[in-house]
């Protein structure tokens, strides 16, 4: 056994310093290659910290010469002797000797990163073991406060978070390797039929302003209620999973040709009425008959033909209730390591707790936004988040929404690449009816009606990557489908809308 075994980890008894995973020749070589060439430390500094040292004196080693690099200022085993001169732990192993026989001891540098990995991966083994004794102990001791499901929860909370560690691969890139990926995004686009460089949403005018749904991309879909924002997104949502076709793509990887996996948190519906949503629209049945059960012979089967055929839909959906970001981006994080996951949707945002409570909604709301863009990038897959409009629409005479009726717009608006708001006029219309004994007033209401019947506007009032501007939709209220508008020069070619 290695002389400086004997200084195991805090609290460790002798038989966990036998069986604890730890290189302590790894410890030492490293330490000795920063110590003899402080260059080597940025190597190193974004794979591992002082917490992953195995041996306490080694962890104060490598902590004083980080904060002595940190400072632009020489680490070498005669500086860090004046700071490490009275350590009882080094005293015990030759006192400021030691650091000058671990510059020496140093054979190559490198293999350091090779060594850093090393006492990272060993630091993670160990927090797992830890990890694990923590919940047997915690499964052992029978407590009224403490439910087994919470335990649960617990558990895959701190197991996330451990595998959330150690990601090195971030940091600059040259504008070589950037330039490479935007000529390849250019060329798949290319070679995609339609020429989006993004996932289509099925909706043809939408995916042309849009360009598709774009990887990384957090997109906000607002409006007020009754608009239909839940009806729109289901409906891309179930368009994508539908077009689901896997292969190989010409970088080699296996993944989404066509269409893509779809994550739906409903945090408003219940899964059942979510999935009656979109079979009311696969089917063509009504959706209020569907609840009621007031069905012909030939819709039921209709509807029962619509679900089989649906079966095999890569749409997944999580209708847990008042679901803290953290947590969402963990059942995310899951999902597309069991599943795959390609476009995720949240309905609606102002549902979603934050991680913390914070001192005013609009931090709250701040972190929600943030922490969407996050799961957006980390997860390279477009992020579509319902959001609700303020009351201050219904106040003004032109009820088209805006960028400032979001509530608590500030965040929403900064973080997200792309703002759309759905607006039905028909719906104000509707609502506008002049009594029947003004003929001339209800025969300009009723025009105006059967102009506006049927009709829906998606108005993009941002956009980082292209246009802000109006795309028109089709839209069937009774089975809440918003569909690709028949222009009347396409009057002809209605089959191929």
């Amino acid at each position: 056994m290695n002389e400086i075994t004997a200084f195991n980890a805090t609290g460790a008894s002798i038989e966990d310093a036998e069986t604890m995973p730890h290189s302590v020749e790894a410890e030492q070589q490293l330490l000795g290659a920063i110590l003899t060439n402080n260059d080597i430390y940025d190597r190193v500094a974004s794979i591992i910290g002082p917490q992953h040292f195995y041996d306490p004196v080694h962890r104060d080693i490598y902590e004083v010469a980080a904060a002595r690099i940190a400072k632009n200022t020489l680490a070498s085993p005669v500086t860090l002797k004046a700071f490490l001169e009275d350590h009882a732990g080094l005293k015990e192993l030759g006192g400021p000797a030691y650091l000058a026989r671990l510059a020496g001891a140093a054979i190559s540098a490198f293999a350091v990163r090779d060594y850093a990995q090393m006492i990272y991966d060993l630091a993670i083994r160990r927090e797992l073991i830890g990890l694990g004794r923590e919940i047997s102990a915690k499964a052992a001791k029978v407590d009224v406060a403490s439910e087994p499901r919470e335990q649960i929860v617990d558990a895959e909370q701190a197991l996330y978070k451990l595998s959330e560690q150690g990601k090195s691969e971030g940091g600059f890139q040259s504008f070589l390797k950037a330039v490479t990926d935007a000529v390849n995004v250019a060329n798949a686009a290319y070679q995609r039929e339609g020429g989006l460089a993004g996932i289509s949403s099925g909706l043809t005018d939408l995916d042309k302003k849009l360009g598709g749904l774009h990887k990384s991309d957090l997109l906000i879909l607002a409006g007020r209620p009754s608009m239909g924002k839940t009806s729109l997104a289901t409906n891309i949502a179930f368009n994508i999973a539908k077009a689901y076709r896997r292969g190989k793509k010409p970088d080699g990887t296996e993944g989404a040709l066509e269409g893509g996996v779809v994550g739906f948190y409903s945090l408003e519906m219940s899964a059942e009425q979510l999935a009656a949503r979109i079979l009311s629209e696969a089917a063509e049945v009504p959706s209020e008959q569907i609840r009621r059960g007031d069905m012909t012979e030939a819709e039921f089967r209709r509807f029962v033909e619509a679900a089989k055929s649906l079966e095999a839909c890569p749409l997944y959906i999580d209708d847990t209730p008042a679901l803290p970001i953290s947590q969402l981006a963990a059942r995310a994080r899951r999902l597309k390591r069991t599943q795959g996951l390609d476009v995720l949707i949240i309905d609606y945002l102002q549902l979603v707790r934050p991680a913390t409570a914070k001192d005013s909604r609009v931090n709250e709301v701040s972190e929600i936004t943030q922490g969407m863009k996050a799961i957006a990038k980390e997860l390279d897959i477009p992020v579509i988040a319902l959001s609700q409009l303020s009351r201050q629409v219904e106040n003004r005479e032109d009820k088209r929404p805006q960028l400032s009726d979001l509530r608590e717009s500030g965040s929403i608006e900064q973080d997200a690449d792309v703002v759309m708001f759905v607006f039905r006029e028909e719906y104000y219309k509707e609502r506008e009816k002049p009594g029947d004994h003004d003929l001339e007033a209800m025969a300009k209401w009723q025009e105006e009606m059967e102009r506006l019947h049927g009709r829906a506007e998606v108005i993009i009032g941002k956009q980082r990557h292209g246009p802000i501007g109006s795309v028109d939709l089709s839209f069937e209220g009774q089975f809440t489908r918003f569909g690709n508008l028949v222009k009347p020069w396409q009057q002809g070619n209605e089959e191929n809308f």
